[in-house]
C-alpha cells in the first residue's frame, strides 16, 4: 500500500497546554461518573471509570454493548446527548481539565486537538455535502488558511489516509464511495488538523476482513507518523490483541480489569474478561465442544444490582459477591482487576489457538437421503449496468454471479465467504427465489426452483428461508412477535388461528425466547433476542434449508456465542442444512462443514473447513485469511495481504478476475480463465498457480508494491 510522506504536509500548531502536562499522560480521567435523565429515571451509565492515555500510546477499550464504552468515550470529547451530563470526577486533556469548559471553549479543543471516528460512516457523513467540503470543515472552523491552502491540505489529507486519486474525490458524495473509501473519509475528518488523540468508536465493525485491516493499519501507522494517541473502542478483541498497547474492559459502566495487552490476554483475571475470551469461536478444541457463553445480560444501569455488577452472571459468585462492591486491586502495578474470586494465574495459557482441524465441526453421523438439500447448477446473474439515457439503449452488464455451481448435502452447513460486493448476498437471494437467476438452475431438495411460478413456486419456497442480517431492519417494527410469527403461516395459508398460536409457541421455546416476548416489539427486545425471534421465523414452516446472510456480524461475542450454539444443536435435532454468508472468517470455520470463497462473482476455491483454514490453495483465501484479526497479541502482524479494490463487476478483468490484486500474477492468468479444478482429494481451486505446497504460498515477508508492479494490463 502506498504510504505517502509526511514531509510536505504543514502541521497546525496545538492548543495551549499547561507546561507541565509534558510529562505526564495526554489524557487523564479520574472518578468520571456520567448520567442520563430519561422518562424512566437517570441512568447512570458511566461509573468511577479511571484511565490514562500517553503520548503516542493506543489504548483498547472493549466490553458488550450498553457496558459504557461509547459513552466514555462521547464524554471525554463532549459529545454527550442533550439529556447526558459529566456529574462526578475529571477528565484533563493535555494539561486542561475539560470538564470546567464550556461548550465554546470545547469547541476549539473538539476536532483540533480531539478528533473522532464514529461506527457508521454512511450516518456520520452528511450525504448532501461533497468530499471536499466534510474534510475541509474543521479547517474552516479551527483555522486561519486561505481556500487553496485548505484545499492543498484536504488533498494531502485524502493522500494519507490512502484515499487514491483524492483531487478527483473531492466532488464526490458519500455514496458514491466503497465502504472502505467512507471510512477512510471518515477518517480524514478527523486528522485534517493533525490532533493529539484520535477516539475511533468501532471504526471496522461493519467491513470486511481486508478493508478492515487495512483501516487498522492505517490508524497504526499515523499514529507513529503524527506522534498520535488512540483509544480504540470495540468488541473485537481480536482487533484489540493487534492494535492496543492496553486494554481497558469494561463492564455495566466501570472497568473490571486494565492491563497491557499482552498481560490481559495471558493472564486475564477478571471473570467477565475470562468470559470474553472463552465465547470465541477459535478457543473450541473439540469437535462438538460448544461455544461457551456468558448467561444473561448486563443489567439495568437504572437499577443495577448491589455489589459487583457482574455477580447474577458469574459462574463463581458468591454471597459476599452481592453484598461487596469490588474496587480496583493491584495484579501487578499495570493489571489492576475489580473480581473478589478472581481466574487463578496458573491458568495463562487460554489465548493459544489450536489446530484447524481440531475444530471442524464432526461429520454428521446421521443417514442423509442422496438427493442434496440444495443444488446450484451453473447460476448466473446479470443487472443492467449503471449510466445510460434517454437515446441509450445499451447501458452495459453488471456481472454479479457468474457461473457458480455447489452442493449443500442435508445436514450440513456450507460457508460462503468473500468480500463486499463479491457477490455473496445475491447468491443468497437466489438461493431463496427473492431474485431469479438469468440462468443456471437451482434445485431445493431436488425440486428446480427456476422452473416453477405462481402457487407451486411459492408452496416449494416453504423448504428454503432466508435470515437476513439486520433482523430489526427485516421485520415491521409495529408487529409485535407473535404477529410476525404468525405471517408465514398466513402467507402459506396452513392452519387456523389456534393451532398456528401452538405453533408459535412451539417455535418461541425451540429458540429460546420467554412466550410473554410474544406481545413486544421488535424494538423492545435485545439484539440476541431479536436475532432468536428471525431464527424463528425463519424456521416457521419447517424449511429444510435456512440461508443465514452475516446472522452475527452486529453481536457481542457472548451473544454470537449462544446464536452459533442454537443454530448448531438445531441442525442436530432437525436435519437443517445452512448456507452461513459472513466475513468473519473464524464465525465460518467454527459452524461450517464446507467453505466457498468468491471472489468477484465466482467461486475460487471449495474445500472441506479445516482444509480450507490450514491450506487454503488459492491466494485470494490465503491474503483473507491473513487478514482476519486473531485474539492473540504475539501474532506477527505482516504487510497487507491484498492491495487496491475489489475490481467493478460491470468490466471484470480478463482471465482470472484476482489477476490484477494477486502476487502470483502472470500472461497466463490474463489470457485464460482458470477453471475449478480439484488439486487434492475434496478441495477444489481455480487459479493457475495454486499454492498446493508450502513452498508455494505467498511470503508473508513481501514488499506489497512490488507486487503492485506484477500486475498485468487487460
Amino acid at each position: 500500500m502506498f504510504e505517502p510522506s509526511l514531509s510536505n504536509l504543514t502541521v497546525l500548531e496545538h492548543t495551549e497546554a499547561d507546561p507541565d502536562a509534558s510529562s505526564g499522560p495526554l489524557l487523564e480521567v479520574r472518578g468520571l461518573r456520567t448520567e442520563l435523565d430519561t422518562e424512566a429515571g437517570v441512568v447512570t451509565a458511566v461509573s468511577g471509570v479511571d484511565l490514562t492515555v500517553g503520548p503516542g500510546e493506543a489504548l483498547g477499550i472493549v466490553g458488550e454493548s450498553g457496558c459504557g464504552k461509547s459513552m466514555t468515550a462521547f464524554s471525554i470529547a463532549g459529545l454527550l446527548p442533550p439529556n447526558g451530563r459529566v456529574s462526578e470526577g475529571h477528565i484533563r486533556f493535555d494539561g486542561r481539565d475539560l470538564t470546567t469548559l464550556n461548550e465554546r471553549e470545547l469547541r476549539r479543543i473538539r476536532g483540533k486537538d480531539i478528533g473522532v471516528v464514529f461506527q457508521d460512516p454512511l450516518t456520520a457523513l452528511n450525504p448532501t455535502m461533497t468530499i471536499f467540503d466534510q474534510v475541509a470543515e474543521p479547517l474552516r472552523l479551527h483555522t486561519d488558511l486561505n481556500r487553496s491552502e485548505i484545499r492543498e491540505r484536504v488533498i494531502d489529507t485524502m493522500t494519507l489516509v490512502g484515499i487514491p486519486d483524492p483531487a478527483n474525490r473531492l466532488r464526490s458524495y458519500p455514496h458514491q464511495l466503497s465502504g472502505g473509501l467512507r471510512q477512510r473519509v471518515a477518517i480524514g475528518i478527523a486528522l485534517v488538523c493533525r490532533p493529539k488523540l484520535l477516539i475511533a468508536d468501532e471504526p471496522t465493525t461493519a467491513l470486511d476482513v481486508t478493508i478492515q485491516r487495512q483501516i487498522l493499519l492505517l490508524i497504526d501507522r499515523l499514529r507513529r507518523q503524527l506522534s498520535m494517541s488512540v483509544i480504540l473502542i470495540t468488541h473485537d478483541l481480536g482487533v484489540i490483541a493487534g492494535h492496543a498497547d492496553r486494554v481497558v474492559v469494561m463492564y455495566a459502566g466501570g472497568v473490571a480489569e486494565t492491563a497491557p495487552t499482552s498481560e490481559l490476554f495471558r493472564n486475564p483475571r477478571h471473570r467477565y474478561t475470562e468470559g470474553l475470551f472463552a465465547a470465541l469461536p477459535d478457543r473450541v478444541t473439540g469437535a462438538d465442544q460448544p461455544l461457551r457463553s456468558i448467561p444473561g445480560t448486563p443489567p439495568n444501569l437504572l437499577d443495577p444490582p448491589p455489589g459487583c455488577r457482574f455477580a447474577p452472571r458469574c459462574p463463581q459468585a458468591s454471597a459476599d459477591c452481592t453484598q461487596t462492591h469490588s474496587t480496583l486491586v493491584e495484579t501487578t502495578p499495570l493489571h489492576l482487576h475489580a473480581c473478589i474470586h478472581p481466574v487463578e494465574t496458573d491458568v495463562t495459557n487460554q489465548t493459544h489457538h489450536s489446530p484447524a482441524t481440531s475444530r471442524r465441526p464432526a461429520a454428521n453421523t446421521t443417514h442423509h437421503p442422496a438427493i442434496p438439500a440444495l443444488q446450484l447448477e451453473h447460476v448466473v446473474k446479470d443487472y443492467l449496468g449503471p449510466g445510460g439515457g434517454l437515446f441509450t439503449k445499451h447501458r452495459g452488464r453488471v456481472s454479479a454471479v457468474a457461473d457458480v455451481s455447489l452442493t449443500v448435502p442435508a445436514g450440513e452447513t456450507f460457508g460462503l465467504v468473500g468480500e463486499s460486493g463479491c457477490g455473496k448476498s445475491t447468491l443468497a437471494r437466489m438461493m431463496v427465489a427473492l431474485e431469479e437467476p438469468t440462468s443456471g438452475r437451482i434445485l431445493v431438495s431436488g425440486a428446480d426452483l427456476t422452473s416453477l411460478g405462481g402457487r407451486e413456486l411459492r408452496r416449494r419456497r416453504r423448504d428454503v428461508h432466508l435470515m437476513f442480517q439486520d433482523p430489526s431492519g427485516s421485520m415491521n417494527g409495529r408487529r409485535r412477535g407473535l404477529e410476525l410469527l404468525r405471517e408465514p403461516f398466513a402467507v402459506q395459508g396452513i392452519g387456523e388461528r389456534g393451532s398456528q398460536n401452538l405453533s408459535i409457541a412451539e417455535l418461541f421455546d425451540m429458540v429460546g425466547l420467554p412466550r410473554a416476548m410474544a406481545d413486544r416489539y421488535p424494538h423492545e427486545l435485545s439484539g440476541g433476542q431479536r436475532q432468536r425471534l428471525a431464527l424463528a421465523r425463519a424456521l416457521a414452516l419447517g424449511p429444510k434449508v435456512v440461508v443465514a446472510d452475516e446472522p452475527v456480524s452486529a453481536l457481542d461475542v457472548s451473544i454470537q456465542a449462544q446464536i452459533l450454539n442454537l443454530m448448531k444443536d438445531l441442525q442436530r435435532e432437525r436435519g437443517l442444512s445452512y448456507v452461513f454468508v459472513s466475513h468473519d472468517l473464524s464465525v465460518v470455520q467454527y459452524i461450517s462443514h464446507t467453505i466457498g470463497v468468491m471472489y468477484l462473482g465466482k467461486l475460487v476455491e471449495v474445500g472441506a473447513a479445516a482444509t480450507i483454514y490450514s491450506a487454503p490453495a488459492h491466494p485470494y483465501t490465503r491474503a483473507l485469511l491473513d487478514s482476519a484479526p486473531v485474539a492473540d497479541p504475539d501474532r506477527t502482524i505482516s504487510a497487507e495481504a491484498i492491495v487496491g479494490d475489489l475490481p467493478s463487476a460491470t468490466n471484470p478483468p480478463s482471465g482470472c478476475r484476482f489477476r490484477k490484486r494477486c502476487p502470483l500474477a502472470q500472461d497466463v492468468c490474463a489470457q485464460q480463465e482458470p477453471l475449478l479444478r480439484e488439486v487434492i482429494p475434496g478441495q477444489r481451486v481455480a487459479c493457475h498457480f495454486p499454492l498446493t505446497t508450502p513452498a508455494a504460498r505467498i511470503p508473508t515477508d513481501v514488499e506489497m508494491p512490488s507486487f503492485q508492479q506484477s500486475r498485468m494490463q487487460p
